[in-house]
Parts: C-alpha cells; structure tokens; sequence
C-alpha cells in the first residue's frame, strides 16, 4: 500500500467520538472481509484504561480489528484502533503511534489521522465523521476536501450527539451525509470504483503537506513553518502557556501553539473555561483556608488576652469568607449554552 501509487480510494479514515462505540462497531458489521482498503479508527477513550474496541469490532464482523504496534503495515482487510493516550497517523505504506500533543483536547484525536492520510494518500482517503460532540476532524476533513479525498458525515439528526458531524457539514463541502445505517454501503462503493476523473491527475505531496503531517511527532522545523501561515494570537496554551499562533484555514479559525497543541476556536474556549474553573476552585479553596487560619490565631490571640491582635485577625477572616462566598456564588451560577453559528457568520 505505497503511498505514492494512485489506483483508487483504498483508505478509510474514520473519527467518532461521544456515541461512537455503537457507530463503529455496526459500520464493521457491515464491511466484508474482502475489502479492498485499509480502515484506521479514533475513537475519543479514556486514557487511563485499555480500550476494548478491537475485541468489540472482531465480534462484530468479518474484518479483523488491531490496536496496532508503531511502524506496522497497511493491509487491506484490517481496521487499525487508536490505543488509548496516543495519535494514529499514518506514514508511507505503515501506521504510526504517536504522543504528541493534544489536538482539541484529545489524544488520540482525530485531525492528526485525517490530516497525515490527506497529506501522504491524497485522493485515496475516504474520509468518514461519526457522532461525537464539539468539532475534532473538521480541520482534518479540511485537508482531505483540500487533497481531493472523499468526505461521509453522519447525518447530524441520526447522530447520538450531533457536534462533530454539524461542525465538518457547516464548515467543509462534504460529498455524503448519511444515516448510519447507510455509510457502510457508500464506503464498499468508494473504494470499490476507480478514482473520478477530477482527481487521476499524479498527487504530489508537498513540503507544506509534509510540515503538517510531520506536527504529531513534535518536528519543532514542521511546526515553525506551519506557524508561518498563521500570526501570534493574544491567547496563551491552556495546555504548555505558549502563545497560540492563530490560522485561517479557508474560514476554519483554528489556534496552535509551538510546540504542538492545537484548538479550533470552540475547542479553545472549552479548554479555557475549564482552567478558569480550575482556577476559581483554587482560589476557593485558599481564601476558605486563609480565612481558618486568621481566626485559630484570632482564638489564641483572645485566650491570651490580646484583644487588638484577635479584632484584627476575625476582621481579616470575614473580609476572606466574604470574598469566598462572592466566588462560590460565581462557580455555582449556571452557565448558559453556547451556540456555534455556521461557517459563513463565525470564526470557528
């Protein structure tokens, strides 16, 4: 499976997140054993545990499903699973494991899958977006549409959990949107036709194309010529508080900092709510902390007869019970949802 070779679209690139279990394991039920394309898979998991999808999509159907080992081939006929707290990517003709650095808040996430197949198979990939909140693999499905490749989302009203699949329909023109039940069906027809005449043209892979890809395995040369189409941004890593190198990517805004971690808008202001979350519960926690301490010294003031020394602590411990009920009044208030306009009217 050279990655220079043209012949037809034999590799399938699928991401899903939230609901996605049930997504990917009936789309295997329904491939053959025969399929004339490789299928790689990210699935958003919990880092911490081992991931039982392999074993879930071998019962499931005919091909045979791998957490695969870093340099294994592409074989037609076989899924390849991201394993837990690494990137799937793919080089010439082998799969990569890589821990890089966090993509919208994932590892494995599914951009960096989509945009290496992009980069190294072009035309070749077909790529697919499953169920799954917020908007990973629309950046990647970006790099497909830009290297000719096929792009299937899940139509959003038969999703679990529409995020995903909305955020690549809003913002790259796809060729499919489907009900699950369909797309196996529409992926068997893919590769099972020769490339369209749109795209027989000899793919070559470019530098540009190559810095991009190269971005997961921390290539600090890749990342540095990636910065060049981008402009600093006013807004540090949530992740490393690195400055953010902000990209227009035909519309899609998307932030990047330098050694790596990538967010699209939305992605970066969950992240940021999150850590001043954080941060609000830490300064909770120390005003409620610093307010025990004035008063323990305002009780062994008093029971040594320092009346001046205790006044002065028990005025210090209400001004920071105050000031704590202020900030817990703040963390408990609910917060309304966000509703990410379209392409057209947004900046993500």
């Amino acid at each position: 499976m050279a990655a220079h070779e043209q012949r037809r679209r034999d590799l399938i690139v699928i991401g899903a997140s939230a609901g996605g279990v049930d997504a990917l394991k009936r789309i295997a039920a329904k491939l053959p054993g025969d399929l004339p394309a490789a299928v790689l898979m990210v699935l958003h998991v919990w880092p911490e545990g081992p991931s039982l999808l392999p074993q879930i999509l071998n019962s499931a159907g005919e091909l045979t499903a791998v957490h695969p080992y870093d340099g294994e081939a592409l074989e037609y006929g076989r899924i390849y699973v991201a394993p837990p707290d690494v990137h799937l990517t793919v080089a010439a003709s082998v799969v990569r494991l890589v821990r890089g650095p966090k993509e919208n808040r994932h590892r494995p996430a599914v951009d960096p899958l989509f945009r290496t197949a992009a980069a190294l198979y072009g035309p070749r990939v077909v790529a697919c977006v499953l169920t799954g909140t917020m908007d990973d693999g629309t950046a990647g499905a970006l790099a497909v549409r830009r290297h000719g490749g096929a792009i299937i989302v899940q139509d959003p009203a038969d999703a679990l959990h529409d995020g995903m699949p909305a955020s690549v329909i809003n913002n790259v023109p796809v060729d499919h949107v489907l009900p699950l039940e369909a797309i196996p069906a529409k992926l068997i027809e893919l590769v099972g036709n020769g490339l369209p005449a749109s795209t027989a043209a000899p793919f070559e892979i470019t530098d540009a194309d190559l810095a991009e890809a190269r971005i997961t395995d921390l290539d600090m040369d890749a990342i540095e010529n990636v910065d060049r189409r981008g402009k600093p941004s006013v807004f540090a890593c949530p992740e490393c508080n690195g400055i953010l190198w902000e990209v227009e990517d035909e519309g899609l805004l998307r932030f990047r900092c330098r050694v790596g971690h990538a967010y699209t808008a939305s992605s970066l202001s969950v992240e940021q709510s999150e850590r001043l979350e954080d941060a609000l519960w830490t300064a909770f926690r120390s005003l409620e902390e610093t307010a025990g301490l004035h008063r323990r010294i305002a009780d062994r003031a008093r029971a040594r007869g320092h009346v001046r020394v205790a006044s002065e602590h028990e005025a210090a411990a209400e001004t920071q019970d105050e000031s704590a009920r202020v900030l817990r009044e703040l963390i408990l208030k609910p917060r309304p949802a966000v509703e990410w306009p379209e392409k057209e009217h947004a900046e993500s």
